[in-house]
């Protein structure tokens, strides 16, 4: 039986042309291994995320897409958790607790099982994936393979039919990943589990597929074993071939008749055939690199930890880097690479030793998001133009060419595949024009063909005198293309030499090609040397872009020339208004104030807790109630959750300050984006919250009232076209509700809450005493809303266009 079965599947994301899938009809068998393999970019990571509509990005889509022969669109979200697993590929993204047994227990406790069952299945995962040693360790304490075991444990404690993972090993030295992809063939073989994965990291991978699926472009160009896959992409000349492992590259590469290999085992046994007939000539000589006498980085005897309770990370950490040179820096997660980059780029300070550097430096950090503030890429990269900078211009286009980024200008950079934002990210780090560059895995999530592109980059860059100091996992690019390798192990470096010195001395911390040869070739450490010595053809990547070549044919246009505008409120302003909206608008102003008049007038106010229960209550209850009705998306009551959490931060943040606070601000901005009821809530749950740590009493329904109808009025006022979206409006807007509805409110409030019966002179002297605190109320309203208006509302309308959320 067919665990997925896929059926003319097309997706494609909102204000995007092409499709992400392009019309995809496969099945995958349960029980088998399957590898989804492409370009970055090719549509993999969007086709896995279907496959659990938790998960499932918002867009256009159509086709079939079934689970077990049911629209997965039909299986219940529990029966989904239950059988559908997946790792996403950071595992700090995926981890939610703080104890590595209370990660283990989660997914079942939220599963609501019985607590036996829980302690016998956390107890089987923790034996089966050897976590007894750190069972009871802060998550913290965890290094990323580690963490990345710990997600997969977790999964797997909910016995799922099928197994998805997208890139798992990308952020993990060669170790640790084989580890893990070890872990997924004995799940694989022992449990009967269904895998799906994508992975750059093919050499570990391909042994373990009972299917393999070629991507490219949104569509599946390939579908087969292994071995066929691998033989297609040969012939066709396909440029993922280069992603193969190294003994198919091998045996394709030269003249034979032997069977092919997929793994190094077999990959050995094959030139063991191969030299019983054939003489073996000499690995290729590297060219020496020529020495110079100027230093660029200099690290001696540097000592670093990042806090005084912690263990050091740097321990005497020296190193050496000549001007122009090429250094790759490897070892395990933890052992300090990272933070040897952030000594040199003076992230942080050692407290003892000496960190030189010989002109500017520029780093491209591990996580690109970091580097991205704007709302396209376009205008990411033309943040770095320097006011004098006149060859800015050529100097874009050039870098936006090299980087393979024409079509990919007008993006979100937090929309591209890993690779494209690593491609993007390399670009912005590029026009700084910096003469030291570091690069904390600059080849994760990128496909062969751009690697090879990424190496003539950093080719030309050394050319011309720029020093580059890399971290990398990518024990083979790191072979193919660096003058010097350097093993950093407990926080300092334990070995260096040039990549065949390197490389060649090592049994574990090596490449697959040099695994595959070291009883014949001990000196190959590439899958070009085996060829070589084998006689064969060397392949030449005839599809590399140089700049130069494109810059005759290709230009790269502005963007906000033919951008269009997100589709966001301001299109919808002119509709009328929705029936929930006009009964909770009956309920709000109606029912509300006709309780206070009946509490008033006919009890005598003496039950006052009774009434303020009431006016809670029916204040409440109509958005509850609709909100349940209309079923909302747990995306939309996240962020929901998350700007009632900002309300009540920023009245805390700026609790010594008396009606100075940003609360205000907040739920006008959350009615003006997602419309009345979610202002509403926003207000009336923030103020009963933050109340909690301020103080409850009979003035708490008369606040959630207040600020829950400025929320509500806001998106009713926005809709109608009354209120303009423009930091000015938005800000007169906000002094005027806080001046006059709040400061109105809460003001009778105060002398309903103390008086039988109500006066004009009481209200009088309510509202005189109280206008110096609604002024700074509303002074405070005004300028925040005048700071944060503009940026908050971008940003909710990214999360609206991104999920699909309805204001």
């Amino acid at each position: 039986m067919d665990v997925f079965t896929v059926k003319n599947l097309s997706f494609c994301y909102p204000e995007q042309e092409n499709a992400s899938l392009d019309e995809l009809s496969f099945s995958v068998e349960r029980g088998h291994f399957i590898a989804i393999i492409g370009a970055s970019g090719s549509g993999k990571t969007t086709l896995l995320r279907q496959f659990k509509t938790t998960l499932a990005p918002h867009g256009r889509c159509s086709g079939e897409l079934l689970f077990c022969g049911t629209p997965l669109a039909d299986v219940g979200l529990r029966e989904q958790s239950a059988k559908i697993g997946f790792v996403l590929q950071s595992p700090e993204n995926q981890i939610v607790t703080d104890k590595v047994w209370h990660e283990l227990a989660f997914g079942l406790e939220s599963l609501g099982l019985a607590t036996p069952i829980i302690r016998s299945r956390v107890a089987e995962m923790a034996s089966f994936f050897g976590i007894e040693n750190w069972f009871y360790k802060n998550v913290t304490e965890l290094s990323g393979g580690q963490k990345q075991i710990l997600n997969l444990a977790s999964v797997m404690a909910m016995q799922p039919d099928v197994l998805i993972l997208d890139e798992p090993t990308s952020r993990l030295d060669p170790i640790a990943a084989g580890e893990f992809i070890s872990v997924l063939g004995k799940i694989n073989r022992e449990l009967g589990t269904t895998v799906i994965i994508t992975e750059h990291r093919l050499d570990e991978v391909f042994p373990l597929c009972d299917q393999v699926l070629v991507m490219d472009k949104g569509k599946i160009i390939c579908e087969g074993t292994p071995r066929e896959t691998g033989e297609w992409l040969r012939d066709t000349g396909h440029s993922m071939f280069l992603s193969m492992p190294v003994p198919l590259r091998v045996y394709a590469a030269v003249p034979n008749a032997l069977v092919c290999p997929i793994t190094v085992r077999d990959g050995r046994n094959w030139l063991d055939e191969f030299s019983a007939t054939h003489i073996l000539g000499t690995v290729p000589k590297n060219e020496a690199r020529k020495q110079t006498d100027k230093t660029a980085i200099a690290l001696d005897g540097v000592w670093f930890r990042y806090e005084k309770a912690l263990p050091d990370v740097a321990k005497g950490l020296s190193l050496k880097v000549d001007k122009g040179e090429f250094l790759a820096i490897v070892g395990g997660n933890g052992a300090g690479k990272s933070t040897a980059l952030s000594l040199i780029a003076e992230l942080n300070k050692p407290y003892r030793g000496k960190v030189e550097t010989n002109g500017a430096v520029a780093m491209l950090p591990q996580n690109p998001q970091t580097l991205f503030s704007k709302k396209t890429v376009f205008e990411d990269l033309k943040e770095m133009r320097q006011r004098t900078d006149d060859g800015f211009d050529g100097r874009l286009e050039d870098v936006s060419r090299l980087c393979r980024l024409e079509g990919l200008l007008k993006r979100h950079p937090y929309d591209l595949s890993g690779g494209e934002m690593q491609r993007a990210a390399l670009a912005k780090v590029l026009l700084a024009e910096p003469e030291n560059l570091l690069l904390d895995e600059p080849t994760k999530g990128m496909d062969a063909e751009f690697k090879q592109e990424l190496a003539e980059i950093l080719r030309s860059l050394t050319a011309l005198g720029i020093t580059i100091v890399m971290v990398s996992h990518d024990l083979e690019f790191c072979a193919e293309n660096a003058q010097r390798c350097a093993l950093i192990f407990d926080g300092s470096v334990v070995s260096q030499g040039t990549p065949r010195e390197f490389f060649g001395e090592n049994s574990f911390y090596t490449t697959p090609a040099n695994r595959m040869a070291k009883q014949k070739l001990p000196e190959a450490v590439i899958a070009v040397d085996i060829i070589h010595a084998c006689g064969g053809n060397i392949p030449i990547n005839s599809t590399l872009r140089r700049g130069k070549e494109q810059s005759d044919k290709t230009t790269v246009e502005n963007p906000k020339k033919d951008a269009q505008t997100p589709p966001t409120d301001m299109h919808m302003q002119k509709h009328g208004q929705p029936k929930r909206t006009i009964v909770a608008a009956i309920m709000i102003l109606l029912a509300i104030p006709l309780t206070v008049f009946c509490g008033i007038y006919f009890l005598d106010d003496r039950k006052y807790t009774f009434i303020s229960l009431l006016v809670m209550l029916e204040a409440m209850l109509p958005f509850f109630l609709l909100f349940e009705r209309r079923k909302p998306q747990a995306r939309e009551l996240v962020i929901i959750s998350v700007l009632c959490a900002l309300g009540v931060a920023g009245r805390a943040a700026f609790f010594m300050l008396p009606q100075f606070k940003p609360v205000m601000a907040i739920v006008i901005i959350s009615g003006v984006a997602f419309g009345g009821e979610t202002g509403f809530l926003v207000g009336a749950i923030t103020m009963l919250a933050s109340n909690v740590m301020f103080g409850q009493g009979p003035w708490t329904p008369w606040q959630m009232f207040a600020m829950g109808i400025i929320g509500f009025i806001s998106g009713i006022f926005f809709r109608k076209s009354v209120l303009l979206r423009t930091r000015l409006p938005l800000s007169v807007f906000g002094f005027a509700c806080a001046l006059i509805v709040y400061g109105g409110i809460m003001n009778t409030a105060n002398v309903l809450m103390y008086q039988a019966s109500l006066t004009k002179a009481m209200l009088l002297a309510s509202y005189a005493s109280g206008l110096p605190f609604d002024l700074i109320h509303a002074i405070a309203t005004f300028v925040f809303l005048l700071l944060i208006s503009k940026p908050m509302l971008e940003k909710l309308d990214r999360v609206k266009g991104k999920y699909g959320l309805v204001g």
